[in-house]
């Protein structure tokens, strides 16, 4: 602007002094007005680039809040892979190592994946085809009775059982405690020792195995009580010890050629149980 009020004093001046005529100081005029327009656009251009890099600077603000929050996703989908992928890479590791656990293979993933499912509750060996419930989180302390997440899980363990995978094997259920005595009189009246009370809770086991349908003719309950340590005790005894193991074994011939001519809706059936 300053540049244009000079053009337009010296046009004045030119004037003034009579050396130019009219008609090219009005061609002056002109020149400077448009030279002034000029200016006047450009600094409209001007303030509306300002304004876009603004708007710019917001979106690209916003789409790197977005791509740190995709970022975050990606990188739990790609450790849920990861996890999975360990896991069937070890089965094909023993595949193709020809490392055969004695259970079908349908059957020992099945297995494998519940007891992944609760890795709290559950422990899952597959070349024994050995299941193992922790009993710190089976049962409560001097308890037979099984606790609501324990149930929930022995009756999803009962329908991979019942499936036809499983059909020609009997399950082994024992009970294991660790060295601590039971004190508590209210406790020894229902189990007078560790014995008894590794032996109750594998029959509560099997109790709620036979209620969700699986065929009490499959099934055999035992108790060691403290005599099959599988860590050394200590003055509290060891958590690791007091466990319900549960092993799937083939049944005898003539029980497994029965058990796979009745169809599945028949061993669901099947739940009475001669102990009740």
């Amino acid at each position: 602007m300053r540049r244009a009020a000079s053009i337009t004093t010296v046009a004045f001046l030119i004037v003034g002094s009579g050396c130019v005529q009219q008609d090219k100081f009005d061609q002056a005029r002109l020149s400077v007005r448009t030279q002034e327009e000029m200016i006047v656009s450009l600094e409209q251009e001007r303030d509306g680039a300002k304004t876009d890099l603004r708007t710019a600077r917001k979106q690209l603000a916003e789409a790197k809040a977005q791509n740190g929050s995709l970022q975050t996703r990606i990188n739990g989908l790609n450790e849920q892979v990861q996890t999975q992928a360990r896991r069937y890479d070890g089965l094909l590791r023993r595949v193709s190592q020809l490392e055969f656990g004695p259970l079908p293979v349908e059957l020992e993933v099945a297995l494998d994946q519940l007891a992944s499912a609760y890795p709290n509750l559950l422990s899952f060996d597959a070349t024994t085809g050995m299941l193992r419930f922790a009993s710190d989180f089976t049962f409560d302390l001097g308890s037979a009775e099984l606790k609501p997440d324990a149930a929930a899980t022995i009756a999803t363990l009962a329908d991979i059982l019942n499936a036809e995978q499983a059909s020609p094997f009997e399950l082994r259920i024992i009970g294991h405690t660790d060295n601590v005595p039971i004190e508590r009189p209210a406790t020894r009246q229902r189990h007078p020792t560790n014995m008894h009370l590794s032996v109750h809770r594998a029959i509560s086991v099997r109790k709620a195995l036979t209620g969700a349908g699986v065929d009490p003719a499959r099934i055999q309950v035992a108790g060691y009580g403290e005599f099959r340590p599988i860590v050394p005790n200590g003055s509290k005894g060891a958590a690791q010890n007091r466990r319900v193991d549960l092993i799937l074994v083939p049944m005898p011939q003539r029980l497994a050629d029965q058990e796979t001519s009745r169809t599945p809706a028949d061993r669901r059936t099947v739940t009475a149980d001669p102990e009740k």
